[in-house]
C-alpha cells in the first residue's frame, strides 16, 4: 500500500492536471451553450407544479412577494403567525391565485413534516449568532434544512421537483467573528452538493450562496445564547464593514430565475464568486487581510474595530440600502 500510495503521489497529481487541462476547454464550451439554452427556454414553474413551499424562518425576509411566479399558488412556513400574514396578504394583492401559511419551528422535525407535499422547496432560515457555543444556529441553518428536505423528498422525487437550497457565501468563506454560523453552512453546502450526486437526476438542486444581503440579519439582528434575539446595529457595522449589501429582491429575481435555468450553484451578487478565487489559490492572503480588518486587539470592545470604522466614516451611506440605516428593526 505505501509502494502504490507513493507512486501515486508522482504520478497523480501531474495526470490530473494533464487530463483537466484536456477536459476542461470543451467541458466549459458545452457548459456555456447550454446556460445559454436555458436562459432563452426557462422551465415554466407553473406548468410542472400548482403549488409550491417556501420554508421557512427567513422566507418573509429574502423572498419578497413582488419576485414571486403569479400562475400559482404558495405555500409559507415559519414561526411568526403575524409576519406570515402579512406576506400572504401582499402575495395575494399582487395576483397568487391562493396562499396557505403554516405557522411553525423548521428546527422541528415534527412541524416540519407537515409539508410533504412540496413541489418546489425552498428553504431559506437563518440564525445568526455572535461569540457563544450554542448549537440553535445548527437547529435551525443546518438540520432545519436537512429535516425540511427530508419529509419533502418523497413527493419531490414523485414529481421531479427542485430544491433552492440558501446557504452562504460564509460556507466556503472564512469571515471571522461568526464562526459556528460559517461552519452550519459548510456543513448544509457540502449536505446537498452530497444528495446532489446521490439523487442524479431524480431532483435538481440549487445551491445558492449569497454575499451580504438585505434581511433582517443584516439590518442588526442577532441571536443570543439562550434562544433570544437582539437588535445591535454597531455590532452589524462592524461585521459588514466594506462589503457592499445586496437588496433582497435582487437576490429572490435570481433565485427563481436560477430554478427555472436548472442552474447547479448562484452566488449573488455575481461579483463575490471571485472571493473564492482567493480563497482557493491565496488563502494567507484572505485570512491577513480579515484579521487586519475585522480582529480587535486583545481586551478591546468588540466593535472596536477597523471594518466598524470605516463603515460609519461613510461607507455605510455608499453601500447599505436604506433599510439597513434604519433604526427601526423587528426584535421579536
Amino acid at each position: 500500500m505505501d509502494l502504490v500510495n507513493g507512486m501515486l503521489n508522482w504520478v497523480a497529481t501531474p495526470g490530473m492536471i494533464a487530463s483537466l487541462l484536456l477536459f476542461y476547454p470543451p467541458y466549459y464550451l458545452f457548459k456555456t451553450c447550454y446556460s445559454f439554452l436555458s436562459y432563452l427556454f426557462p422551465e415554466d414553474l407553473a406548468a410542472r407544479s400548482s403549488s409550491s413551499l417556501v420554508p421557512p424562518l427567513a422566507s418573509a425576509r429574502i423572498w419578497p412577494t413582488s419576485m414571486l411566479p403569479r400562475e400559482h399558488a404558495w405555500s409559507w412556513f415559519a414561526r411568526r403567525e403575524w409576519s406570515l400574514r402579512q406576506v400572504a396578504d401582499r402575495a395575494l394583492e399582487i395576483g397568487a391565485p391562493d396562499v396557505i401559511i403554516l405557522s411553525g419551528d423548521v428546527a422541528n422535525p415534527d412541524d416540519c413534516n407537515r409539508f410533504v407535499q412540496a413541489h418546489r422547496l425552498i428553504t431559506t432560515a437563518d440564525a445568526s449568532l455572535r461569540y457563544n457555543k450554542t448549537w440553535s444556529t445548527y437547529d435551525v441553518n443546518f438540520w432545519g434544512a436537512v429535516q425540511s428536505t427530508f419529509a419533502a423528498l418523497p413527493h419531490l422525487k414523485r414529481t421531479r421537483g427542485r430544491i433552492v437550497v440558501t446557504a452562504s457565501a460564509t460556507g466556503w468563506n472564512p469571515v471571522p467573528r461568526m464562526i459556528f454560523y460559517n461552519a452550519a453552512n459548510a456543513a448544509l453546502i457540502n449536505f446537498f452538493e452530497t444528495l446532489r450526486t446521490e439523487l442524479g437526476s431524480e431532483v435538481g438542486i440549487t445551491i445558492v450562496t449569497p454575499g451580504w444581503i438585505e434581511s433582517e440579519m443584516s439590518k442588526g439582528k442577532f441571536l443570543k445564547d439562550h434562544g433570544g434575539v437582539e437588535v445591535d446595529q454597531e455590532f452589524r457595522d462592524a461585521q459588514i464593514g466594506l462589503f457592499p449589501v445586496e437588496y433582497a429582491k435582487n437576490c429572490a429575481r435570481a433565485m427563481v430565475q436560477a430554478a427555472r435555468q436548472g442552474d447547479r450553484y448562484l452566488t449573488v451578487p455575481a461579483w463575490f464568486r471571485t472571493m473564492y478565487l482567493w480563497r482557493v489559490f491565496a488563502p494567507e492572503v484572505v485570512e491577513f487581510c480579515y484579521r487586519l480588518v475585522y480582529m480587535h486587539s486583545q481586551g478591546a470592545n468588540q466593535t472596536d474595530v477597523p471594518s466598524k470604522t470605516m463603515a460609519e466614516g461613510g461607507a455605510k451611506q455608499l453601500l447599505y440600502p436604506s433599510s439597513l440605516r434604519s433604526s427601526d428593526v423587528k426584535n421579536e
